[in-house]
């Protein structure tokens, strides 16, 4: 019957002593002339018995002492045999309805580069640390990616270990990821689209679409998920709001989450409310999709009347990035990405803002996101931190280097002393 005791127990070993007749010995007096190692006994959570021997047992009683705190947390059992290739077909058949398609898209390709590298054979408990390393050189030195690539892999391969220690196939405490440093990457200026640049980009827009989507971007800081996925009935044209929040697929709407998870409210001015309803009333005609073309529209409408819309399909809308660029090169600015909008919109509030405000009007779920990769330190900022420092430091009387007149002070040094010969000894 099993137990969740972890026991610790002789184990005999070698002939049974006798005595001078020739005749066995009890076991009450093998302690002294039979040998014996130690074994450690417990039962897993199917009811399994698994035991170790130590040679002392002092040994034991430490192992047993850990072991009882797996056993009473259920994580008995010693990891199950599986290899690569086979937790990969796994993994990508657990995760598929779970996971973002960039994630699981992230996890997959990074699992296979590592089954390349070690063998797809190999045994997913037998990948130690130093494979992990060879790994992270390897796709450094052949492939040349930049470390932030190189550390997005290993992180990407740290989480798919730490589900494999949840399904039993690692120890607990046994993912090769953990504790291994990250590759230094230096930190560049965060892009920002200044309020002068902003209204050059808006000025070469091309059509009430495209300048509404540019507002909306930088007024609101939508993802480019969120605003390919945002409906008329996410608008509340009466309060000035947007609602970033999920659906469930019905008609021509396809299911969405957005990133958080979670529904966040933003407000917008009523300059973007203004190009919004200019918008809806030249919108195509039973399109629930605030930024679909009418081409775009009829293409989505056939292929979802038609059943063959692939459900999941990450874009609803295309070619919006290349466009943007253009965009931005017509309009002489800088090449600003559509993510660089919402780090601009970011950066806007947070000087006006408290800090828990703007985290949560940009649904991140850290504070340190917003405080890392959004807040950007602008010209005027240092300006204006100059003028502090100069405030706080006041008048400086003024001060001149004697050396550098002609009234300085004659300095006089002390004269080398003269110290009288040392005698020679005698021949």
């Amino acid at each position: 019957m099993a137990t969740e005791r972890v026991g610790v127990y002789r184990k005999w070993h070698g002939p049974v002593p006798v005595d001078g007749s020739g005749r066995p010995l009890p076991r009450s007096q093998w302690i002294d002339k039979r040998p014996c190692a130690w074994s450690v006994r417990w039962f897993g959570a199917e009811g399994r018995r698994y035991s170790r021997s130590f040679d002392t047992r002092k040994e034991a009683e430490r192992f047993a002492e850990t072991k009882q705190q797996d056993v009473r947390k259920g994580n008995a059992d010693p990891p199950k045999r599986i290899t690569l290739r086979e937790f990969y077909n796994e993994h990508r058949k657990l995760m598929k309805p779970i996971l973002a398609h960039s994630t699981l898209h992230m996890q997959m390709t990074t699992l296979s580069l590592l089954a390349q590298a070690v063998g797809w054979d190999r045994e997913i408990k037998r990948i130690a640390r130093r494979d992990i390393e060879t790994f992270r050189a390897q796709r450094a030195a052949e492939t040349g990616n930049a470390p932030a690539t190189i550390n997005k892999e290993i992180r990407s391969l740290r989480r798919v270990f730490e589900l494999a220690i949840g399904r039993g196939y690692l120890p607990q405490g046994g993912n090769p990821c953990v504790g291994l440093p990250m590759m230094k990457v230096g930190r560049k200026r965060i892009p920002y689209c200044s309020p002068k640049e902003f209204h050059e980009i808006l000025a070469r827009a091309p059509g009430i679409l495209w300048q509404t989507l540019v507002v909306v971007l930088y007024t609101a800081g939508l993802r480019l998920r969120e605003a390919m996925n945002l409906t008329w009935a996410d608008i509340d044209f009466a309060r000035g709001e947007l609602h970033v929040t999920r659906r469930d697929a019905a008609g021509f709407v396809q299911a969405w989450s957005p990133k958080d998870h979670e529904c966040r409210t933003i407000p917008v001015p009523d300059q973007a409310i203004d190009l919004l309803t200019r918008l809806q009333a030249v919108a195509p005609e039973k399109c629930p999709y605030v930024f679909m073309e009418q081409g775009r529209w009829d293409y989505y409408r056939q292929r979802v009347l038609d059943g063959t819309w692939k459900k999941g399909k990450p874009d609803l809308m295309n070619n919006w990035l290349r466009r943007f660029k253009t965009l931005c090169r017509k309009a002489g600015v800088r090449r600003f990405t559509i993510h660089d909008l919402r780090r601009s919109c970011i950066t806007n509030w947070a000087r006006q803002l408290p800090i828990h405000v703007t985290q949560k009007l940009a649904g991140h779920g850290d504070i340190h996101t917003t405080q890392m990769y959004y807040l950007s330190v602008q010209d005027e900022d240092v300006v204006k931190a100059k003028s502090v420092q100069a405030q706080l430091v006041g008048q400086l009387p003024e001060a001149t280097d004697p050396k550098l007149t002609q009234t300085a002070q004659k300095r006089d040094f002390p004269k080398r002393k003269v110290f009288p010969p040392v005698a020679q000894p005698p021949e």
